[in-house]
């Protein structure tokens, strides 16, 4: 069975499951038992794999860095301008699409970042806040074997992003769009480098509040649910913000 086709059956189901959270003003705990069970597994992961890579890609000469960092964000893009369009935001619409064309004709496929330069400012969108922002209420709460922490929308949002995202469309998805056409392992390498570089800006912030939280579980849930309300209130548009561990 292929990713699409999998996605196609479960897809139904985290509907039907996501919109009964509708107007839910709390998140419930109802997973608590396995989420933290899949959370220490997550953190030892984490120490084994994810934070030695992190810690090697920060040694790297910062032109390395910023530039795979651009590319990343100029990726994350494509998902953003589709989300945008289905929260009736133009501003957003134009400021992402301008960022993208440019940053990835003069900027070099997205290494580097002129359309900054321009004021054209792209925002970080997906399908989650797009539910949030009409009205859809986050749902239970749990954590995602190596994804992290989620709740039932945002679980939801995870797998219709390939519905939306043109990246998806062209590689999980293997169709054809203007010429351009690719394979799982495109997909998965972006993300890939995507959790990586996240990661690696965010190490000594998350040292921090690994040392300073008395149940880094539980801190790490907070940290995770304020970021996603601040972002579907669009109070937080900056893509390099502390304060949401989501992808």
């Amino acid at each position: 069975m292929t990713l699409f086709k999998f996605i196609k059956i479960i897809l139904p189901v985290f509907l039907i499951i996501s919109f009964t959270a509708t107007n839910a003003n709390a998140t419930k705990e109802c997973f608590e038992g396995v989420s933290r069970s899949i959370f220490k597994f997550n953190m030892a992961f984490d120490s084994a794999v994810l934070k030695p890579i992190a810690k090697g890609y920060n040694k790297l000469p910062t032109p390395i860095k910023n530039g795979t960092s651009n590319f990343t964000s100029n990726m994350a893009t494509l998902l953003s301008i589709p989300n945008s369009l289905l929260q009736g935001n133009l501003k957003q619409v134009g400021h992402s699409t301008g960022s993208f064309l440019v940053n990835s004709t003069v900027g070099v496929l997205g290494i580097l970042n002129p359309a900054e330069k321009m004021g054209l400012k792209p925002y970080k969108e997906d399908v989650g806040q797009t539910l949030g922002t009409y009205g859809v209420g986050p749902g239970c709460y749990l954590v995602l074997p190596i994804l992290g922490p989620s709740t039932v929308r945002d679980s939801f949002g995870l797998l219709a992003d390939t519905f939306v995202d043109p990246f998806a469309h062209v590689t999980i998805r293997e169709n054809e769009l203007l010429g351009i056409s690719g394979n799982d392992i495109d997909y998965f390498s972006v993300m890939g480098v995507t959790a990586v570089d996240f990661r690696a800006d965010n190490d000594q912030n998350f040292e921090s509040l690994e040392k300073n939280s008395l149940d880094l579980y539980s801190s790490l849930k907070s940290v995770y649910l304020q970021g996603r309300e601040n972002k579907i209130r669009n109070s937080i548009e900056d893509e390099d913000e502390w304060g949401s561990l989501d992808n």
